[in-house]
């Protein structure tokens, strides 16, 4: 799939970029109202605590359905960005939400949301470098939301990754399961095992008989990448692996906490709502988790247990 690549800013602005059409017209959903902003032709200029924020709305159909980790691989050759973008997807179109910020820089492709209304004073602040992006991810509630009031993640999402590149994760519209730990080869083998077993295409639950599906604890069914040059990969650099053409439902990472954790415990990377926000759940949930986000049943907060409450799996 070849998506058009992002234009150069003046100097000073930073991108806002409408990732949601109708009908080939672009859905900006309240957002350049709520952000109390004046227009000047096609740029946005917000009031923030460090001076003025540019923000040049552009607009192309062909940015429908973008995500925050597919952003990077737009860059133009060559081109330098702003450290930081806004995205006006589906959530700010059709549910409300904030704009996405994604970082350009420290780890590109990963994503956190702030209030329309605090869009100027956040971007300055990044921009002025009184705030990092990492920042803003330590300090995202459950629903992926800047200082939100949606309650602190029990498992905040780590803010060093290891600095060196990645290769790209495999096409695929299901889940994947990604080991990124090599300390325990017993235990891999035993995760394996408890999922089902991987067939000799390397998929877990790919021939499962529904009629021995437990329906609480739904089957994982998700294709294996077992490969050590994903070793150590970190939740906000997995969305700028994904594919641009197939996008898979999530990416679960068998991590040095799944081997440690009686529970087997995977670390799943929301992959659409806020780009490398991750969760912490039981191997056996991850299944469930996988077929209600397929069918838009609950989303990915749903999923996120909030520090000093007992998640509705353990009761």
């Amino acid at each position: 799939m070849t998506l058009p690549g992002l234009p150069q800013p003046a100097p000073g602005e930073v991108l806002l970029v409408c990732a949601c059409y109708e009908k080939g017209r672009a859905l900006w959903g309240g957002l350049l109202d709520e952000t109390g902003g004046r227009r000047e032709g096609d740029v946005l200029v917000l009031g923030g605590g460090g001076g003025e924020v540019r923000l040049r709305l552009v607009e192309d159909h062909g940015w429908d359905y973008l995500h925050g980790g597919g952003v990077p691989a737009l860059v133009p050759d060559g081109g330098h960005l702003p450290p930081v973008l806004a995205l006006a997807d589906i959530p700010v179109a059709y549910g409300g939400d904030g704009p996405l910020l994604v970082d350009l820089a420290a780890v590109p492709g990963r994503g956190v949301r702030v209030p329309s209304a605090r869009l100027g004073e956040v971007l300055a602040a990044l921009l002025g470098s009184t705030l990092a992006f990492d920042d803003l991810v330590r300090d995202m509630d459950r629903y992926g939301m800047y200082q939100g009031d949606g309650g602190r993640p029990a498992f905040t999402t780590p803010t060093t990754p290891p600095r060196r590149s990645f290769p790209a994760l495999p096409s695929t519209t299901a889940a994947l399961l990604v080991r990124t730990c090599f300390d325990d080869e017993g235990g891999w083998r035993a995760l394996l095992e408890e999922l089902g077993g991987a067939d000799q295409d390397g998929w877990v639950g790919a021939e499962l008989d529904p009629d021995e599906i437990d329906e609480d604890h739904y089957p994982l069914t998700a294709l294996v990448v077992d490969d050590r040059a994903f070793e150590d990969v970190q939740p906000g650099q997995v969305p700028a692996l994904v594919p641009l053409e197939e996008h898979p439902t999530l990416v679960a990472l068998a991590d040095a906490r799944t081997f440690a954790d009686p529970g087997r415990c995977l670390t799943v990377v929301d992959l659409y709502d806020t780009p490398g926000r991750a969760t912490v759940l039981p191997c056996r949930e991850v299944g469930s988790m996988a077929c209600n986000l397929e069918i838009g049943n609950m989303d990915f907060h749903d999923f996120v247990a909030v520090e000093g409450t007992k998640p509705w799996w353990e009761e």
